[in-house]
């Protein structure tokens, strides 16, 4: 793996949220930034994450210096039960005291194309950049058993090099729209973190990390960021195969 790659497996999916969470804090507290951007991904297996974050994060982070985004959102109504926004917003947000308008949900009941666009100009309005590319500090990603990442999907793999911050994906199943950051705002992260739990990843987690040739069909192959850190959190299902 390249230097600025890490991979760490834990005893466990509750182990992998309480060092994520760990990880998180640290970041935070070492950063002189007035503010800190975070990307959330949606999906059960940042479940564990937010209830530590919500139980552990009352005493430990300045609610006033973050900011949550959402890596992708399907087009629901915000109290759909598919709503990232409404699961993080049940797990996490009405749990802590961080001001409302730190929240940057995407509207999912809007508009897809519109939204997208809508969404891409408040990342632009509100984050520092560098060079073409909005800077998250922090992105949270899963890894879909097919091995898409946010709702970049293998059939949609051009998502990766658009040159729009964020664009409208087609679930390839349910034919659901979605909206979702691209590849290159995400490989612009300073810190993109991996939350991968389960045996049914651990085929993804095997080709991607020995650059198997299967691994080039698959977009999570492809997060690589160009001046930020990669960190693998891994249980010992998902790691089975390395």
């Amino acid at each position: 793996m390249e230097n600025n790659i890490e991979v760490k497996i834990t005893d466990s999916p509750q182990k992998v949220a309480k060092r994520v969470y760990k990880t998180m804090v640290n970041l935070i507290q070492e950063s002189d930034n007035s503010r800190i951007d975070i990307a959330l991904s949606g999906g059960t297996t940042p479940d564990l994450l937010f209830d530590r974050i919500a139980h552990k994060g009352q005493e430990k982070l300045d609610w006033s210096r973050i900011h949550f985004w959402w890596v992708d959102e399907r087009c629901v109504e915000p109290n759909s039960p598919e709503s990232n926004f409404g699961r993080a917003y049940q797990k996490l947000l009405s749990k802590i005291p961080i001001p409302h308008d730190h929240i940057h949900r995407i509207y999912g009941e809007s508009v897809p194309q519109l939204e997208a666009l809508r969404y891409g100009e408040e990342i632009r309005q509100n984050l520092n950049f560098r060079g073409d590319w909005p800077v998250f500090d922090l992105i949270l990603l899963g890894l879909g058993n097919d091995g898409h990442i946010a709702s970049i999907f293998p059939d949609q793999i051009e998502l990766l090099n658009c040159n729009e911050i964020c664009d409208v994906a087609i679930h390839p199943g349910s034919g659901q729209k979605r909206i979702t950051l691209t590849g290159k705002v995400i490989n612009n992260a300073n810190v993109v973190i991996f939350m991968v739990t389960g045996i049914n990843k651990s085929t993804r987690v095997s080709e991607i990390m020995n650059n198997h040739h299967d691994a080039k069909k698959l977009p999570g192959f492809y997060v690589l960021p160009t001046h930020g850190k990669l960190i693998w959190f891994l249980d010992p299902e998902a790691a089975s195969q390395i």
